[in-house]
């Protein structure tokens, strides 16, 4: 199996989550490369309404593809303040592009400082077996 990527910048859940730092304490989440692989092709995307509040480690949402139905996990606490309604109406574009276009919310965290506490790429990838 060829190597996933997980680029250098960003931070990682054991969920499979990616979590890239934006401005003002606000986070842009997604799947990873390794996660969409693994679910196949996506074709439904159910995620939470701006102005929700989500808890670390709670579910927030759901990704489904043609093999399974995958729970999505907050990974951090905070308040929606964004959806990607492009992958509500296309969810192939998580297939497409987890890293770019596929992004799912962002979060406004209670805590910045909490960012800092998820997994740099490297101990990522230690935890897909990379």
């Amino acid at each position: 199996m060829a190597a996933q990527s997980a680029p250098e910048e960003l931070r990682y859940t054991e969920d499979h989550e990616w979590v890239a730092e934006r401005t003002d304490g606000v986070v842009r989440v997604g799947i990873t490369e390794y996660a969409q692989d693994q679910l196949g092709d996506v074709v439904f995307v159910d995620l939470p309404a701006s102005g929700s509040t989500v808890t670390a480690g709670e579910a927030f949402g759901e990704v489904e593809s043609t093999k399974s139905v995958s729970e999505l996990y907050a990974p951090l606490d905070g308040e929606i303040v964004a959806v990607n309604d492009g992958v509500t109406e296309t969810p192939e574009l998580i297939n497409g592009d987890p890293y770019g276009e596929g992004w799912l919310v962002e979060i406004k965290l209670s805590d910045p400082d909490t960012f800092g506490g998820l997994l740099d790429a490297e101990a990522y990838q230690r935890v897909i077996g990379g």
